[in-house]
């Protein structure tokens, strides 16, 4: 019986996986045809779609997929999807930045609304935290592909402002440079890992486990929520309070 009870388990997470899995593919999907639509359907003319279709590939989504995508924007099926942003705050008064695509805000907004009510936040007005973030682009290499100082002087001979070496390389930028930069990096290193616009926090909350795990739920629950594209918060969390959270 032990045997057959493992047997489930994991086939549980595998399901759980595999839904997790289509739910990104879905939403990556959805950006693509939201950036063909919202300019040409050709990549090197539209930048937003570029960096959607590299995003898609870095996750693999599949070729036919993008096409799929890329064709559903220029066909009369294609819903009008438009972007919004909601803020508030989680448990230990942590500011989260939500971003969706919507064809329905009735919808969205109450469910987003819901979860911060039954996860210890409050939503707040647009502005209410957005002041604590800049807004940025964010490139990401793997660590293997450069010395941290050949990453930096390449990053900044780019137009980038700064690049930080970890587990991996993260080069920031102007949000509104971000194509320029992914291009000149590139050129030079391949495509990289991703290549997003962040909400990057100036202003830290630090919290303890339980504020810590209360907020993984709502993050989780929000990343569930098909609408919801990406979710930022500016929690301090502790490296040690991580580890007991991923066990």
């Amino acid at each position: 019986m032990a045997g057959h009870s493992q047997f489930k388990n994991i086939m549980h997470r595998k399901g759980k996986q595999d839904a997790q899995r289509a739910k990104i593919f879905s939403k990556l999907s959805r950006e693509i045809t939201v950036a063909a639509k919202a300019g040409l359907p050709d990549p090197s003319a539209n930048s937003r779609l570029r960096l959607a279709i590299q995003n898609a590939r870095a996750e693999n989504l599949p070729k036919d997929n993008i096409e799929r995508a890329i064709k559903k924007a220029s066909g009369g099926d294609a819903d009008s999807y438009e972007t919004i942003r909601y803020e508030g705050y989680g448990p230990g008064g942590v500011a989260v930045i939500v971003e969706a695509l919507t064809d329905n805000r009735a919808r969205t907004a109450p469910n987003v609304r819901s979860y911060f009510a039954k996860h210890g936040g409050n939503m707040g007005e647009t502005g209410s935290v957005s002041f604590m973030f800049v807004k940025v682009g964010e490139i990401v290499y793997p660590k293997a592909k450069a010395t941290a100082d050949a990453m930096l002087d390449a990053a900044i001979e780019a137009g980038a402002d700064d690049a930080v070496s970890d587990d991996v390389h993260t080069i920031t930028c102007a949000f509104e440079s971000i194509g320029e930069v992914s291009s000149a990096l590139a050129a030079k290193f391949g495509d990289a890992e991703t290549v997003k616009i962040v909400w990057k926090p100036n202003v830290m909350a630090p919290v303890d486990f339980e504020k810590a795990e209360s907020l993984m739920k709502l993050v989780d629950v929000l990343d569930e929520d098909d609408d919801v594209q990406n979710v930022f918060t500016n929690a301090d969390i502790p490296d040690d309070v991580m580890e007991k959270l991923n066990a």
